[in-house]
């Protein structure tokens, strides 16, 4: 197999698990050095308190074929990331992916409720973690970033632009963090084009992660069965196809058409033609403009 990624450097920051897990296991089968950064370790868990861990992603991104680095880092800590950067340029002296997938405000959301049902600190809380966090991020590694043409930097959130734009996300605090995950791609891409550098909004689909796995009770092995619990749950992607499309976007040498886009794991595979596990390439986003939205039966034909 071949490795375009071999000798360039990743840093996917929010890696423990989900996207930014498979993200930089992608990468790292792609032949990339990964720097998988969270606030999960076997050290001692964050506030999400779940078991996934930095150090298993690092270990799977070696095993990809790769090579994995854990780093315990708070992204709302500027010294933390600062010190993060500096490691990475006396290891590597390079950055050539940016990846910003840093969230956790799932806990935090309530959902369906109008501002005055919403509890101030946590949503505030929330923003924070998915809007600061990537600031500071981009703030300290954008420089090193920069010292080559051609860097790439990836706004990981859920829905492109245009399904944002026209639909309620959910509460004030969650619509607030999406919509301004793909807007901080757009900015980024303005400020790296003088540089040679481009930055991109990539949402999955409905992704079947740690989380939304236990949610239907199902496992990898099993989930469609997760459909009896809701039909629409066939759309359903592994997080390994938003990792291919990462991973495609890093190894394009003309990756620069896609500067300020907002886009989809589904739109990207139809170009770069990666598949998921299951050799499919699931279109979430049309599905559930085209099939959930339009109330009707629930059929993956032609959308998988």
């Amino acid at each position: 197999m071949t490795k375009p990624l071999t000798g360039k450097t990743a840093l996917v920051a929010g890696a423990t698990r989900g996207a930014g897990r498979q993200i930089a296991v992608q990468l790292g089968a792609a032949g990339a050095t990964v720097y998988a950064t969270g606030r999960s370790s076997r050290a001692g868990r964050s506030e999400m308190d779940r078991p996934e861990t930095i150090e298993e992603t690092a270990e799977l991104v070696t095993a990809a074929g790769g090579t994995g680095i854990a780093v315990r880092v708070d992204h709302l800590v500027p010294d933390q990331v600062r010190d993060l950067v500096a490691r990475i340029d006396t290891e590597q002296g390079r950055l050539d992916v940016l990846v910003n997938d840093i969230w956790g405000g799932d806990p935090l959301t309530t959902w369906e409720k109008p501002v005055w049902e919403q509890p101030l600190e946590a949503g505030f809380r929330s923003l924070r973690l998915a809007i600061d966090t990537h600031v500071v991020t981009a703030h300290f590694a954008m420089p090193l970033l920069i010292r080559r043409p051609g860097g790439l930097v990836v706004e990981v959130g859920d829905g492109t632009k245009a399904y944002n734009d026209d639909h309620y996300r959910l509460s004030v605090f969650y619509d607030l963090a999406k919509t301004s995950v793909n807007r901080l791609a757009y900015i980024w891409g303005h400020e790296l084009k003088p540089h040679g550098g481009t930055a991109v909004a990539l949402t999955p689909g409905w992704i079947r992660s740690e989380a939304m796995l236990e949610h239907f009770g199902v496992t990898e092995e099993n989930w469609r069965d997760g459909a009896a619990k809701d039909p629409h749950f066939l759309i359903s992607e592994t997080p390994a196809f938003v990792g291919r499309a990462v991973a495609a976007l890093a190894a394009d040498e003309d990756r620069a058409r896609w500067n300020q886009a907002s886009v989809s794991a589904g739109e990207l595979s139809q170009v770069y033609g990666f598949t998921d596990v299951d050799g499919s390439r699931p279109d979430g986003f049309r599905y559930i403009t085209e099939v959930v939205e339009a109330d009707r039966p629930a059929d993956v034909t032609g959308y998988r």
